[in-house]
């Protein structure tokens, strides 16, 4: 048991979890402006409950990883081939029995502890995960499912957090939906980098692929700049209602370095154990960003999640340094 449960951790990828934490957080925090400034159905919800949300959240790609090596196994017999499930330390049958059974008991818990409608967005987000995995293949298709399956996130933390009276959708909601699908979807450009040959291989065609390493490097530098460039258009046609904020403009500037850079660094190095160590300034890119949008309406609370996230992927990702693992 303690070997299955050493594995299916390992498999989990735990450096991932923010990638669904954090925007997933964002709906949590949404849900709190709204509930504090308006004096409508919308109640604080508890810290208990707050800490269900978020552990469901946190938890959830890892549960999913699973379900993803257990479809990907093909090309990771040639990518990742220290990966547990391809090694056979993780027996296939019982881990996606594992995993089905977690996902039961998240559907469970959000129908009975929290907000039955959350349902929805989860539901979703567990199709779109199994869909991406072949959608990966089929060049940019895969980076727009990657970021419509993220996107559920936020959505699964508003909901779940308490009745709402308020409208489901609004420019500036909308806008920032369309914000966390781009940086997503651009942040997952960069993790084909290190599957290429694998990917090539076995005839997945990434959009790394399909573009070759040397055209596939120039266009990294230029999605780089996309968050950026999609959030100026939303602000100033004011389809975002809040307006900027000193920490806001600091993260912003920050984000938009970490993005940057990570188009220019894997451009230098786009193949190898250096591209694989490049994951983790990548993943920092795009949870720092999403952290900075909090500061739209709670700027503490971004500050802490942008220190937190940045730190903590640092430190998770060094515990995950074989790059064939």
């Amino acid at each position: 048991m303690f070997k299955f449960i050493k594995a299916y951790i390992k498999s989990m990828r735990l450096y991932y979890a923010f990638l669904t934490g954090i925007p997933g957080w964002i709906g949590v925090s949404f849900y709190e402006h709204i509930a504090s400034s308006y004096n409508k159905v919308e109640i604080l919800p508890s810290l208990t409950k707050k800490t269900v949300i978020l552990l469901l959240l946190f938890f959830s790609w890892g549960i999913n990883q699973i379900i993803n090596d257990f479809l990907g196994t093909k090309e990771d017999k040639i990518n990742a081939p220290e990966r547990p499930m391809v090694k056979g330390e993780l027996d296939p049958f019982i881990a996606l029995t594992a995993s089905s059974i977690f996902i039961i008991a998240t559907g469970l818990i959000t129908w009975f502890y929290l907000e039955p409608i959350a349902i929805l967005p989860l539901f979703i987000g567990v199709i779109a995960n199994i869909v991406y995995e072949y959608a990966k293949g089929l060049g940019i298709i895969g980076n727009v499912v990657f970021g419509f399956m993220i996107m559920m996130c936020p959505i699964f933390g508003f909901l779940a957090s308490g009745p709402t009276t308020s409208p489901y959708f609004t420019s500036s909601r909308i806008s920032i939906l369309l914000l966390i699908w781009v940086i997503n979807g651009t942040m997952t450009y960069y993790t084909y980098f290190k599957d290429y040959k694998g990917d090539k291989l076995t005839g997945k065609k990434t959009l790394v692929v399909k573009l070759g390493i040397k055209n596939a490097k120039s266009f990294g530098i230029m999605i780089a700049f996309l968050p950026a460039i999609l959030f100026s258009f939303v602000y100033y046609n004011h389809f975002i209602q809040n307006r900027i904020n000193f920490i806001f403009a600091l993260l912003g500037v920050l984000s938009i370095i970490l993005q940057v850079g990570t188009g220019i660094l894997f451009f230098r190095n786009p193949q190898g154990v250096k591209a694989y160590n490049l994951l983790s300034v990548n993943f920092r890119a795009c949870t720092g960003s999403q952290a900075a949008l909090i500061a739209l309406y709670n700027t503490e609370l971004a500050l802490i999640l942008y220190l937190f996230s940045y730190v903590f992927i640092s430190l998770i990702f060094h515990f995950y340094d074989n790059p064939k693992a």
